[in-house]
């Protein structure tokens, strides 16, 4: 069973940091780019950020030099280090998979800034 479970979500003070993690199971973790994305209340989902089954990195204007995306394939897990938190970033984050045709989804994490 395909499985991406979304954690480290949660209320920071603008300026914070926070480190969400997805584990993957249930299909080969390291043949799919991984990305994130999130989406505001009234808002369309936006990407955050993708890493290529080969570590490639690209990241929306928004976020740039402030997240980081990474992937460890032993741990079939993709992180996201967000740093230089900004109210404008509270989302629900979602973690995706895709390889192909085949598209998973997270459950999503709540993220809040807000002071």
């Amino acid at each position: 069973q395909v499985q991406l479970v979304e954690s480290g979500g949660g209320l920071v003070q603008p300026g914070g940091s926070l480190r969400l993690s997805c584990a993957a199971s249930g299909f080969t973790f390291s043949r799919y780019g991984m990305k994130w994305y999130r989406q505001a209340p009234g808002e369309e989902r936006e990407l955050v950020a993708h890493i290529t089954s080969g570590g490639t990195t690209n990241y929306a204007d928004s976020v740039k030099g402030r997240f980081t995306i990474s992937r460890d394939n032993r741990k079939n897990t993709v992180y996201l280090q967000m740093d230089s938190l900004k109210p404008e970033d509270t989302a629900v984050y979602y973690c995706n998979a895709l390889w192909i045709s085949y598209n998973y989804w997270g459950q999503g994490t709540q993220v809040t800034v807000s002071s």
